[in-house]
């Protein structure tokens, strides 16, 4: 089986069916989705995809790219495109197999359930302690090959730690994923192409944000074409200028070899389908390509930290509004610097004439890992507007604008947090309030996009200095309210009243509507700050 010829692909279609195609058929104009029975495996699809298609385009400069953007490819010339390539994906058969270590062989490795493939299997040391309380074990027991091939490249792509010499992903366990991807207007007929072919660099864009070797031998694109010692001697590292640039989309640093000889027919325990073959165990061993170094990977945010910029991953509380601008426009402030995913960077770094007018969301998706243990898989898609429209100037003041808001939202989030820690607990308690966190950015989230909106219009409209203190000052009013609902209706106030304690409360909404009224809100926002706050204000307001 050849996995640029066979048909293995989940999609959606146009009228919502599913249906599976194979690479070639990727530029269909009645294809909107992928549609795996996983989210996880629908970005890793996507991924997939994009590597592919990034691999192999001949598209050198802007111009070609835009022009494939609104002419997509035929069948025949993606067929062409892929062939060089095709030894590199043959899923079968004794040689080289995609995704799968060269020199693993039945009695040279670890024999596991092909469950082990699903990065939410609980493992060895949870079945012994019974602790799999909320993902059972003994649930995924057969996968046919389809769903085999999607299940290993998606723990490729989210490798978490596992164990001595089991190494994580290029992009460290359960990396984040932003992806642009285009909306359909009524207008319009867009479809999955354009989504992935949004994320598809230029040629010479690409090879100048990835660097690598100029070694051209198809091993240091495709890894599994050859053992790991010819990249990486036994004990040492991988780095970026060792392969060639496309490595980052296929990069492989778990040993695994599936058994494709103890195999049964009956239906796959993911997608349901009938399969004369069924796959149930796969070999593994340690000491995969150990990924280290400035690696650059196209389709994630980078944030700086000491040791350079790394990619970012998702936390407990979720994705949200709080990380549009790090993820959008970048952000660089006292507290920390964050770049936006090559792809999406580029994208709205070209001159506004060479955009493509099509309205975009972002697509963020990954894996909250806690070392080798998955605690959720967060996906969101976060509106642009007509950001694309925006000159760089324009897009500068919003940087500037907005980041003043999230800065003010953080701080009002701080004051909420230490008012129910006051009014509930003694100064000293220790425990997780993070849910007071996110109930304030849920809470607020629908407004901020509504003043989102209204500012990326304004600043579309003129290049010279719009006034934001109008709406600084609704946004401010905004966080307040929302914060004080909160604290009296939510969260304090809907304690049973046998259980509070009102002179506590008391004295920590006091201190509460204080911070709220304050300088240090004002000061963020760029408000003006009375030279004198007067007592009376500040008891009325309470």
């Amino acid at each position: 089986m050849n996995l640029l010829i066979e048909n293995w692909l989940p999609v959606r279609t146009r009228d919502g069916h599913r249906t599976w195609v194979s690479p070639a058929d990727l530029s269909r104009s009645d294809l909107v989705a992928f549609d795996a029975m996983r989210p996880d495996f629908n970005g890793a699809l996507a991924q997939l995809a994009i590597g592919l298609l990034q691999t192999t385009s001949p598209a050198e400069t802007s111009v070609a790219w835009g022009r494939l953007l609104k002419t997509p490819p035929d069948q025949a010339t993606l067929h062409d495109w892929f062939a060089p390539h095709r030894p590199a994906f043959e899923w079968d058969g004794d040689g080289a197999r995609f995704m799968q270590d060269f020199d693993l062989r039945t009695g040279t490795g670890e024999t596991q359930s092909i469950a082990g493939l699903l990065i939410e299997t609980p493992g060895d040391n949870t079945v012994k302690n019974n602790a799999d309380l909320f993902v059972k074990r003994g649930q995924v027991g057969h996968l046919c090959p389809h769903c085999a091939a999607l299940a290993l490249f998606t723990l490729q792509l989210n490798a978490p730690a596992g164990g001595a010499g089991h190494r994580t992903s290029l992009r460290g366990g359960g990396p984040l994923t932003t992806l642009l991807i285009a909306e359909a207007r009524p207008a319009e007929t867009t479809s999955l192409w354009h989504s992935l072919w949004l994320n598809v660099l230029p040629q010479r864009t690409f090879e100048a944000h990835g660097g690598g070797s100029d070694d051209t031998a198809a091993y240091l694109k495709f890894p599994w074409l050859a053992s790991v010692q010819a990249i990486q001697a036994d004990g040492a590292q991988t780095t970026a200028m060792q392969v060639h640039a496309a490595h980052v989309f296929w990069a492989m640093p778990r040993r695994i070899r599936l058994d494709l000889e103890d195999v049964s027919a009956g239906l796959c325990d993911l997608c349901g389908r009938e399969s004369a073959v069924r796959i149930q165990r796969y070999l593994t061993r340690p000491q995969g390509l150990n990924y280290k170094g400035a690696w650059s990977h196209p389709l994630s945010p980078y944030y700086q930290t000491k040791e350079g910029m790394l990619p970012l991953h998702p936390q407990p509380g979720g994705l949200g509004y709080r990380h549009w601008l790090g993820w959008v426009l970048g952000m660089q402030n006292d507290k920390r610097k964050i770049a936006p995913a090559a792809v999406v960077g580029t994208y709205f770094g070209t001159p506004t004439e060479q955009r493509t007018g099509l309205r975009l969301r972002l697509w963020a998706f990954g894996f909250d890992m806690d070392n080798m243990k998955a605690r959720c898989w967060y996906e969101s898609t976060l509106p642009l507007y007509e950001l694309g429209d925006c000159t760089p100037q324009a897009q500068t003041q919003l940087r500037d604008d907005v980041g003043a808001w999230l800065d003010a939202a953080e701080l009002v989030a701080s004051y909420l947090r230490g008012a129910v820690k006051e009014a509930w607990f003694s100064h000293d308690a220790r425990g997780d309030l993070s849910f007071v966190d996110a109930s304030f950015w849920s809470a607020t989230e629908a407004a901020f996009y509504q003043l989102l909106r209204d500012r990326i219009h304004a600043v579309r409209q003129t290049e010279t200095t719009v006034c934001t203190l109008g709406m600084s000052e609704q946004w401010r009013n905004q966080l307040t309210t929302t914060a004080s609902r909160l604290f009296d209706l939510d969260l304090v106030g809907s304690t049973a009243i046998e259980r509070q304690n009102p002179a506590r409360i008391a004295k920590a909404r006091r201190q509460f509507v204080k911070n709220l009224a304050g300088p240090k809100l004002r000061t963020v926002l760029a408000l003006p700050v009375p030279a004198t706050q007067s007592k009376t204000t500040i008891k009325k307001a309470t």
